[in-house]
């Protein structure tokens, strides 16, 4: 099998150096890639989250694996270099708490000459911490936050600091603990902050009367105890994945397994809305899919499913006054102890008056039985708490995710979805691993489970136009499109630094498993005027920079 023109590109940047990056385009791709910085850690979730400080140009990775974030000189993007770890076991707290050994790295976040970490309790159902750093490497101090604290990022004036706190169940679902969001006020001077600077956002109000939004899922086991004072079932259920700064007065927080978003008001730390971001239909023209992994062959057509978004990474940008949320649409299933929620179509009793499933049996003269083996719907994982009867019986199929990202109102509207573009695109580009796993070098074994798996997004501006660079964590690679007009979203190019004819786990391979995503603008790039996007692939465990060439 050829490399990818982008793996192609690497082998020619190894023999020729930078300077022809550096000065100019070496093909007609609109990501080149100049350099990789190898853990050598293979599945073991060794790069995760990336963040750039354009004040030192270095890069600083989580590794999940080692439990640290890792700082990479990127002063030469050619050649990645590492300089040193962030630990953050010892680190004394502001609560009079230290950070306690068996924590994992989730997030990074840098402003100025301030690095902030967030960091799960060794204990994940226990509250987190988020150390701070200054960029010289030097523990400045900790404070505690919610559990799990998943994601980190700093308002844009840099005075806050907002944590997503998953607040997933233990492993056998005997504990869960609220999700959240903490609102630190750290106004530049991290070395200062205490615990009273954290606020907390919770959604404890829509356990006490407020009523939730239709399309908001609530769902799965319920351990409220009932105890007055006490989190109850919407505060531990919903679990905050993502979370974007908008302005210094609001922010939204992805609630994934939801398929909703919170608006918070940072002003007061408050969640002061719940949106839902609906359903995909992919009866509708152009929003196909590939929905089985024993057909043996690329099929990607309209079937009488619904698609949750469930997106993970998200970003937004201001456009004609309003601002728009930009998700990579990857969808999760909640699996806790006895509770699996993911259902194989061919499992489940179907509703043979379902007024969603009879036209499209009628229309291609099916039984259920037809449409329950695994060259069709049979094996595709849908969810078994969505489109249940009051009779026992599924009238409808709610699969997980949207292959696909979406532009959304803050209102929750769809202005624009890249509908079955993943799948199409990835099948041309190498139909021989069309949607392959990250693990191995596969055909189509991810058909029936979320397909291409986007995963994270990030938002750059070059030349007065804005783009979307989505991450694909499966078959990998990262989709470029122009988003400018956000309703007339167009594709650009499709670049995947992976070679299946190499076996993964080597360095031969390439990327595995495109996690975190970063812009480096023109103005803030190691190469003057050239804008570069670091990619961070957690199965490979390698980050990989490419230089930008757009339009």
């Amino acid at each position: 099998m050829r490399k990818t023109t982008a793996v192609a590109t690497a082998l020619t940047v190894a023999l020729t150096g930078a300077a022809a990056h550096a000065d100019e385009r070496s093909d007609g791709t609109a990501l080149s890639p100049l350099g990789t910085y190898a853990t050598g850690a293979f599945d073991r979730s060794a790069a995760e989250i990336v963040a750039h400080d354009p004040r030192h140009q270095r890069l600083y990775v989580v590794n999940a694996l080692a439990a640290t974030v890792e700082v990479v000189d990127i002063s030469d993007p050619t050649a990645p270099t590492k300089l040193f770890d962030l630990a953050a076991p010892g680190v004394p707290a502001a609560d009079g708490s230290v950070v306690e050994e068996g924590v994992v790295a989730n997030s990074v976040a840098i402003h100025g000459d301030t690095v902030a970490v967030a960091v799960e309790a060794a204990d994940g159902t226990d509250p987190g911490w988020v150390v701070f750093y200054d960029t010289r490497g030097n523990a400045l101090n900790a404070v505690r936050v919610g559990a799990l604290p998943d994601m980190a990022t700093f308002t844009p004036d840099g005075r806050l600091l907002l944590v997503a706190n998953e607040g997933e169940p233990n492993d056998d679902f005997t504990v869960d603990p609220e999700g959240s969001i903490s609102v630190i006020k750290v106004n530049r001077r991290p070395a200062s902050v205490t615990q009273r600077d954290v606020r907390t956002a919770d959604f404890r109000a829509w356990d006490e009367g407020r009523e939730l939004p239709e399309g908001v899922r609530v769902f799965g086991p319920d351990l409220s105890t009932g105890e007055p004072g006490t989190p109850g079932r919407v505060a531990r259920n919903l679990e905050p994945e993502y979370i974007v700064a908008d302005t210094a007065h609001s922010a939204y927080a992805v609630l994934q397994e939801a398929n909703a978003f919170a608006v918070i008001d940072l002003r007061t730390a408050e969640v002061t809305e719940i949106v839902p971001f609906g359903l995909k239909d992919h009866m509708e023209p152009g929003n196909g899919l590939d929905a089985s992994d024993r057909d043996g062959a690329i099929r990607i057509e309209n079937l009488p499913v619904y698609g949750m978004y469930q997106p993970d990474g998200f970003d937004s940008y201001r456009h004609e006054g309003r601002t728009l949320l930009v998700t990579a649409n990857e969808g999760d299933v909640r699996e806790w102890g006895d509770y699996a929620e993911g259902v194989r179509v061919k499992n489940l009793e179907l509703c043979e008056d379902s007024p969603r499933l009879r036209p499209y049996l009628d229309a291609n003269g099916l039984t259920l039985a037809d449409l329950q083996r695994d060259e069709n719907l049979g094996r595709l994982t849908v969810s078994a708490a969505e489109g249940l009867t009051e009779d026992g019986c599924h009238d409808e199929l709610h699969a997980f995710g949207g292959r696909s990202f979406s532009i959304f109102t803050t209102d929750g509207e769809v202005v624009f979805d890249s509908g079955s573009d993943f799948e199409r695109i990835t099948a041309e580009a190498n139909p021989d691993f069309f949607n392959s796993n990250h693990t191995e070098n596969t055909f189509e074994t991810r058909s029936d489970d979320k397909g291409p798996e986007p995963e994270g997004v990030t938002l750059g501006v070059i030349d007065g136009r804005t783009y979307a660079f989505v991450g694909l964590e499966r078959v990998g690679g990262v989709m470029v499109y122009d988003i400018t007009d956000p309703e007339g979203a167009a594709f650009v190019d499709y670049v995947n630094n992976r070679d299946f004819s190499a076996t993964p786990g080597t360095p031969e391979a390439g990327d595995l498993g495109a996690e975190g995503l970063t812009f480096i603008a023109a103005e803030d790039s190691p190469l003057p005027g050239v804008p570069l996007l670091a990619v961070a692939n957690e199965v490979s465990g390698t980050t990989t920079l490419f230089r930008v060439d757009l339009p």
